[in-house]
């Protein structure tokens, strides 16, 4: 069965070569650009909308590059959520991340979902430079993550 977006992290399988992350140095002492934003996976096929959200972060689907399942013919849907109510919820607008708390600069720990199996993993994000922000997440001993780049601020 194809994914539906590579998005997440591949936390749910072996990782054949993490990516390094990009680095960018801080010009005249300035920090890396906040998480805010609307950042493309590494795959290329969804875009995720984080903002602040009370205390934490939100990250919410806002594109797809697929987003119409060819098995269905129909917009995608969360049908891997071992939940009966949330398997028919529209992909586009889903929130990925949850729980997801400031904990050093520059880096948030909490939970993000997988629509690829319906799982949540524990998740690490992280703001690896001014356009790229390093999300991360462990399956048992296996971790591993992905750069995600901004497309706009």
């Amino acid at each position: 069965m194809a994914c539906r977006f590579g998005l997440l992290v591949a936390v749910s399988m072996a990782f054949s070569g993490a990516a390094q992350a990009q680095t960018a140095s801080a010009v005249g002492g300035m920090q890396a650009a906040g998480p805010g934003g609307i950042w493309l996976t590494q795959a290329g096929d969804a875009k995720v909308r984080v903002s602040k959200c009370g205390a934490g972060l939100c990250g919410v689907v806002v594109w797809l590059k697929d987003p119409i399942d060819p098995a269905t013919g129909k917009l995608q849907i969360d049908d891997k959520n071992r939940n009966p109510s949330l398997a028919k919820r529209p992909i586009m607008g889903l929130s990925l991340f949850s729980g997801m708390r400031t904990v050093g600069s520059n880096k948030w720990s909490g939970n993000i979902y997988n629509a690829d199996n319906g799982n949540t993993y524990a998740s690490n994000i992280s703001v690896s430079g001014p356009d790229s922000l390093r999300v991360e997440g462990c399956v048992g001993a296996i971790c591993g993550g992905e750069n995600w780049t901004r497309v706009n601020r």
